[in-house]
């Protein structure tokens, strides 16, 4: 790699007069330099060859050393030694470790070095020291090096300007595709997935043919991604498209199983295919995790959701063993708890909740032909490929030319001499300069007057004539092959798809990933619907009980705690909890904790704000509509699935200003037909509840009732055709229930935002109930 100049060099000699440089200026200067060099000097692979500068150097310093497929292996420390001593000086642990990953065939889809030793394993354990291992180059590596010296590629001073190395490697296919690649650059990062070796020749075959080729052509030679541990892209084929179209995106992916029939109808599941990234032990580890859970960081006690997916393991599994071998490098064996378990269900649970199905992601970042970074579709890379190939094939041809016009040269000079061979041993023998005699007599170059001076006499024979007569017709319809390959565009595409078509057969094999469109595996937790009673204490705490019309005398709490609120429901409806701030978190009834102890506090199911505390509660099913209302007489309706929230840290719903303070939620039914809003002072309205506003995103609402200055809101509750009771309370607290039905409740309609009118009674209205 050739240095670059940097800013330092940029600046004047003493004496001269420099020119003013902020350091804002020269920082973003020096960092843009930086960054260059990360993006094109290491992390990115070319779209010509498909290798990162690390990679092309070992390569082809392994080359240099004579380490063919066939030759005997050497140190892998001779080989890091030698790229580093001439061409790439950085780390030697850098270099080792890019020379263990293409020798790696869990990592790579073809991998170009053919290790001997121990080289990791796809569970993570890492290479052995570079002093113990051995490597050589493997056959398929030929495709980037057995054009390399047959002027094919430019080649550039190495970073001393000692000896020279090539910029790109004549790659034969494009294998940025065939092995992919991974890399994190400055502001840029590469995700390109491997695929099949028969697929992308054909796609670059097809391309070659008509460089018109729509994308769904494309896709339908080359589908996708074909990893080297197998598994299955359950990712729809119109979304892979999309994401070969943009060069972005991310892909779905599940380890493949089979179902193995034991005695007595016993079975287990055995996963012998895992996603890219995922190894036995990351699974193994996951499920132990899940199965033996540890209380998180700034936790006292396990949480319900941790509770739940342990008790729902240890019900469906049983053993889980990793046997892999030699000769089935994945085998991770599961066996249920008990025969009766249905083994979809069981397999959906496993990939829902570990990384046996896993999202991959897909980003086509390279260095493209124009030797700028730039995300490309597929049809970009192909054929900026295709471009190289066409290239490097002419670079080919007229190196070859020049060898052939050379050696014909060559040999018409000896045919001269053979004609002739009296008066050119004479002129040897007889000259003080035969060099320029012969040239003279013959009319000879140079070239040929030295090679005839340096002839061997056993090359003088008849039997050579007819061998250089013969060579020479060769060298000649060569000749005119190679200016029709030069001059003919079509014969140049055939011999290019002709290789293409060579090297597909030689080196291509069957795909391993296995492409078919399925369902995200979803983790469910099948519910028994019940009717269950939800208590919360006045300190938040919270349970469940089964059943429903529950002794409140046999209620126990806590010391200092009492009875809050009791809610008869189901045990599929959702819990809403109301915070001060005006967010609501969201705990399902089946995930409370069940039987006759104290519950578990609110703050355990929700994370909420320092200064925030839940004064309201709500139980209902995700379809119940909600009516919201707030004592400065605001109010809307929302349903419960608006309101509801998956995350811990709930959702901001209701706005509340300063002072204002959430009233009791409570559910509308189809038979309610008014709003009953009661005021501080007594003041009763009743609107049409098609007045009511709806907000499904939340907010703040509508006036639901015109309050005079200091007043608040008591009360708001939906009313039916039976009417409703206004609670009064008298001076010896005893309650006094004033009915509103008829003619009363015609007396107290109106429109909404009116003030209403008072309620007809000498005690004190507290609040409001349907007549049942």
């Amino acid at each position: 790699m050739t240095s670059q100049p940097t800013l330092f060099d940029q600046l004047p000699p003493e004496n001269e007069p420099a020119e003013t440089l902020m350091l804002a200026s020269f920082a973003e200067r020096a960092y843009l330099d930086y960054a260059i060099s990360v993006v094109k000097g290491r992390a990115l692979p070319d779209v010509c060859d498909g290798q990162k500068p690390v990679q092309r150097r070992i390569l082809y310093a392994m080359n240099e050393l004579r380490l063919a497929p066939d030759a005997k292996p050497r140190k892998s420390a001779a080989v890091v030694g030698d790229v580093l001593g001439k061409l790439h000086p950085h780390g030697d642990q850098s270099v080792y470790d890019a020379l263990v990953r293409m020798a790696q065939d869990f990592s790579m889809r073809y991998p170009l070095i053919d290790g001997h030793g121990n080289f990791g394993s796809r569970d993570g354990d890492g290479a052995a020291a570079m002093r113990y291992t051995e490597a050589r180059l493997t056959p398929i590596a030929q495709l980037l090096l057995e054009e390399i010296g047959q002027g094919t590629v430019e080649f550039q001073d190495n970073y001393d300007g000692s000896t020279q190395e090539p910029k790109l490697l004549p790659a034969r296919l494009p294998v940025t595709l065939l092995n992919g690649a991974s890399g994190i650059a400055v502001g840029l990062a590469t995700e390109i997935p491997s695929h099949n070796l028969n697929e992308v020749a054909q796609a670059a075959i097809a391309m070659i043919r008509n460089p018109k080729l729509s994308h769904a052509e494309l896709m339908a030679i080359l589908p996708g991604p074909d990893f080297p541990g197998g598994g299955q892209i359950i990712t729809a084929p119109h979304i892979i498209s999309e994401i070969y179209k943009n060069g972005r995106g991310s892909l779905k992916v599940r380890a493949r199983w089979k179902i193995e029939e034991l005695a007595r109808g016993q079975w287990q599941a055995v996963v012998t295919e895992l996603p890219p990234g995922t190894s036995s032990q990351k699974v193994l580890e996951e499920i132990e995790e899940i199965t033996n859970p540890k209380v998180k960081n700034g936790k006292k006690a396990l949480s319900p959701e941790q509770i739940a997916l342990r008790q729902q393991f240890l019900g469906i599994l049983d053993t889980i063993r990793d046997e892999a071998s030699r000769d089935a490098p994945v085998r991770i064996v599961l066996e249920p708890k008990s025969k009766r378990i249905n083994p979809d269900e069981f397999m959906q649970a496993l990939l829902a909740h570990t990384s046996l199905e896993c999202n991959t992601p897909v980003n086509l970042v390279m260095i493209g032909i124009d030797g700028r970074p730039g995300q490309k579709g597929l049809s970009d890379i192909l054929t900026e490929w295709i471009e190289f190939r066409f290239v490097t094939v002419r670079h080919r041809t007229n190196w070859r030319l020049g060898r052939v016009d050379d050696r014909i040269h060559i040999l018409e000079g000896r045919e001269t001499v053979l004609l002739n061979i009296d008066q050119v041993i004479r002129i040897i023998r007889e000259s003080d300069d035969p060099k320029t005699a012969l040239i003279e007599m013959f009319h000879l170059s140079e070239r040929q007057a030295d090679d005839i001076l340096e002839i061997r006499l056993r090359q003088l024979a008849r039997l050579e004539k007819i061998r250089i007569e013969q060579e020479l017709a060769e060298l000649r319809k060569e000749k005119e092959t190679l200016h029709d390959l030069l001059d003919n565009p079509s014969s140049m595409k055939r011999l290019i798809i002709r290789e293409i078509e060579s090297d597909r057969k030689k080196y291509g094999d069957k795909r391993r990933t296995l492409i078919e469109e399925a369902e995200k595996a979803i983790a469910e937790q099948k519910i028994t619907d019940e009717p269950v009673t939800v208590i919360v204490s006045r300190n938040g705490w919270i349970r469940q009980r089964t059943g429903h019309g529950l002794n409140h005398a046999g209620i126990s709490f806590k010391s200092g705690d009492s009875l809050f609120a009791i809610y008869e429901c189901r045990s599929t409806d959702l819990l809403l909890a109301f915070s001060s701030t005006g967010r609501i978190y969201t705990v399902p009834v089946h995930q409370l904790p069940a039987g006759r102890g104290d519950g578990m506090p609110i703050t355990t199911f929700a994370e909420t704000g320092i200064d925030e505390t839940i004064v309201r509660y709500f139980v209902g099913t995700p379809d119940t509509t909600v009516l919201v209302a707030l004592d400065s007489g605001y109010g809307f309706s929302a349903r419960v699935s608006d309101m509801a929230s998956r995350v811990r840290n709930g959702k901001s719903f209701i706005n509340l200003e300063p002072g204002e303070t959430l009233l009791d939620p409570v559910a509308i039914s189809p038979e309610d037909k008014w709003i009953a809003t009661l005021s501080g002072k007594g003041r009763l309205l009743l609107f049409g509840i098609a007045e009511l506003r709806a907000l499904s995103s939340g907010g703040h609402g509508v006036i639901l009732m015109a309050l005079e200055n200091g007043e608040k809101l008591k009360a708001a509750r939906p009313v039916g055709d039976k009417g409703c009771f206004v609670v009064c309370t008298a001076r010896n607290d005893n309650r006094y229930d004033v009915r509103i039905t008829g003619n009363i409740m015609d007396s107290h309609t109106g429109k909404r935002a009116r003030k209403g009118k008072a309620v007809e009674s000498r005690f004190t209205p507290v609040m409001l109930e349907n007549i049942k």
